[in-house]
């Protein structure tokens, strides 16, 4: 299950999980739109490609809660 990290690591823009607009490498680093754009979706950690993370209904936040831990180190 993915975590759906609640962060850009870039910017800190909130990317909450039940909308689209983040994107992910392999390992979930999690991106907002306009960080993946300027990284020419390639995360800057591993390499990898950036591709669009799907959302979670918010009806299903209680049994499989999106992570609350922030990435961003600003």
């Amino acid at each position: 299950m993915l975590e759906m990290r609640p962060d850009c690591e870039r910017c800190g823009n909130d990317l909450p999980a039940e909308a689209p607009g983040a994107f992910i490498c392999s390992f979930e680093c999690t991106f907002c739109a306009p960080c993946a754009e300027e990284m020419d979706d390639q995360c800057p950690n591993c390499g990898g490609e950036l591709m669009d993370r799907p959302v979670r209904a918010a009806k299903l936040h209680d049994k499989y809660p999106p992570s609350t831990e922030r990435k961003f180190k600003g």
